[in-house]
């Protein structure tokens, strides 16, 4: 049940766009700041879903572009039948950030979907926009376009939030193998959360909005399927015509009736109140992969640009600033073999002939992973959610307010070595700050965990409950 908000700058105290959410897969996942590349003419992407897939389909090949841009995200091993790495989205050097997030097709659309579709998938399509795309409504025309050309596998229904600066895009991409997709516009005073992604009513015929886009055929298919009749009068609703026509379910109600309370204040919306719309244990659970805050600047300096990042679900661990233009990330947030797909068949070495060789290489795999870490707090946290999680939350809250504190200072500093002609130094000194930080995070979230364990022994004698415990969420 995958999350994302995206908050317009009308509504925030510093006037700057935000893009939030997570991701919910259940495999490892992991931490990444990937290079700008040059590619060779000709070169190519595998793309596509396998035969194990929900929908089953075919892989193919799609061209690459020349060149792919620096980009943050992170990626998970395991998705049904969709090869791995697999990513939700992230933030790029133009400062174009994707959140993505499913969105249900009606059933007959699910039911018509080719068994031998090709074309992207979910995390192809999110990966292609970080690659690619210099502003949201490049991205979600990139989309449209890749869908037309190449076809999309789905997994019954999809949707992203594209965002930069000055706009985000809700576009979403509908099961069935017809290449249908919609997309709206969201601006400076919007206020949207996708869980599930969603579009309710857009202007079709005769009426004409630069909101609003999508596929030549998404009327037409409609018509010629008795699921809309223009004669009618009845205003095109995309959710009710090819979604689940549920609207915004109780989830979504919530937050964004929140989050439209507090832009009423005079301080308006805080990054404070973004971390615990992303945090709160009504919409964030064990499911919950990881955390991210981005804030869309619109920097002369893409080394700046940053996001704030929890390496499981921010319910149980602290938002830490990843700039993009770090060289690396502590191998403890890169991959581990904990939680990934396949590993259970591999060794770190090749000794044994003919066996499978892990992915992972003995150097990281010695560090300590921070993915079981968090994840073992997270479980600590929820055995006994009304005494450990204040506790928790408000040890977090104090971690990011002295982060936020100190990050207007680096960035600062990064920008007057910038401006003086010295990126190398920039990106040492950004490289320094994000891992230090990264890594005092993970030392905290183990010293947490061996205070709550003795703890969680002494007042529950380490009874076995009926099931997992935790908050209950809000669907």
């Amino acid at each position: 049940m995958s999350y994302g908000i995206y908050i317009g700058k009308n509504h925030t105290v510093d006037g700057i766009a935000y893009l939030a959410g997570y991701g919910d897969e259940p495999s490892s996942h992991w931490l990444d700041v990937v290079d700008r590349k040059l590619h060779l003419e000709g070169t190519t992407i595998k793309v596509g879903v396998t035969s194990d897939a929900i929908l089953p389909g075919l892989l193919s090949e799609i061209p690459q572009a020349r060149e792919t841009a620096r980009h943050i995200c992170v990626n998970y091993s395991f998705f049904k039948g969709t090869p791995a790495p697999l990513t939700n989205g992230g933030l790029n050097e133009y400062g174009v950030a994707v959140r993505d997030i499913w969105s249900e097709s009606r059933p007959e659309l699910k039911s018509m979907t080719p068994r031998d579709q090709t074309g992207p998938n979910y995390s192809d399509l999110s990966r292609i926009v970080l690659e690619r795309a210099k502003s949201a409504i490049e991205g979600v025309k990139l989309i449209g376009d890749l869908i037309t050309r190449y076809g999309h596998t789905t997994y019954g229904g999809n949707s992203n939030i594209i965002a930069d600066s000055n706009e985000a895009w809700v576009i979403l991409q509908f099961a069935g193998g017809q290449g249908l997709w919609a997309a709206e516009r969201l601006g400076d005073n919007s206020i949207r959360a996708s869980r599930p992604g969603y579009i309710e009513e857009i202007p079709v015929g005769s009426q004409t909005s630069g909101d609003f886009l999508y596929s030549p055929n998404l009327v037409d298919f409609a018509v010629s399927q008795g699921w809309y009749d223009p004669s009618s009068g009845d205003k095109f609703n995309v959710n009710k015509i090819y979604g689940d026509g549920k609207g915004k379910w109780d989830g979504v109600s919530w937050i964004e009736g929140e989050l439209a309370t507090l832009s009423k204040r005079p301080q308006k919306i805080t990054i404070e109140d973004i971390f615990w719309a992303i945090r709160t244990e009504r919409l964030t659970g064990e499911t919950a992969g990881y955390g991210q805050v981005v804030p869309l600047l619109d920097d002369v300096h893409p080394e700046l640009r940053m996001l704030w990042h929890t390496h499981i679900g921010a319910v149980a661990a602290p938002f830490v600033p990843v700039f993009i233009g770090v060289r690396e990330v502590p191998p403890e947030f890169r991959m581990h073999r904990y939680l990934t797909d396949g590993e259970a068949e591999c060794y770190l070495d090749t000794r044994y002939f003919g066996s499978k060789v892990s992915l992972v290489t003995q150097q990281v795999e010695s560090t300590r992973s921070a993915t079981y870490v968090f994840r073992r707090l997270l479980n600590l946290v929820f055995r006994d959610a009304e005494v450990f999680l204040p506790e928790v939350t408000a040890f977090f809250k104090s971690c990011e307010q002295i982060l936020l504190e100190v990050c207007v200072d680096v960035s600062k500093t990064a920008r007057i070595l910038l401006d003086a002609g010295n990126p190398a130094l920039a990106e040492r000194y950004l490289t320094y700050f994000t891992n230090t930080e990264l890594l005092k995070a993970l030392d905290s979230a183990e010293q947490l965990v061996s205070a709550l364990d003795v703890r969680s022994r002494a007042l529950h004698a380490f009874r076995v409950p009926d099931g997992p415990l935790g908050p209950e969420l809000i669907l």
